[in-house]
């Protein structure tokens, strides 16, 4: 059977909430960063920031999710940046058109602000 979970580090710092997934948001990962998300937006965090650096692959489903979370992150007043995508997963984006309605950043610093 596959492994369906995504290992995921929530960190706090200051007003913001750091948010490092590892592995594929594939199809069968999707739900799972998709409750992280979730939980990491109910503690209502200035700046939600997920580090896509140990991401390697996203499908439309992990798409769809940090989508629903924008929307979410907007209706809470939470910042969401996306910071540390490699190429392959910046392509995803660009080839949606997803990178024009994404803040996107090269660093977690740059996310925080810091740089």
């Amino acid at each position: 059977m596959e492994d369906t979970s995504l290992s995921v580090k929530i960190e706090s710092r200051g007003g913001s909430t750091i948010l490092s997934p590892c592995g594929d948001v594939d199809m069968s990962r999707a739900p799972s960063f998709r409750e992280h998300v979730r939980v990491a937006q109910q503690g209502k965090p200035e700046r939600l920031v997920i580090d896509m650096g140990e991401v390697e692959y996203m499908d439309s489903s992990g798409l769809a999710t940090l989508v629903e979370a924008m929307r979410n992150a907007k209706g809470q007043g939470i910042e969401l940046v996306l910071c540390c995508l490699n190429p392959k997963v910046l392509a995803v984006f660009e080839i949606a058109r997803l990178h024009q309605l994404f803040r996107i950043v090269p660093t977690v610093a740059d996310a925080e602000g810091t740089a």
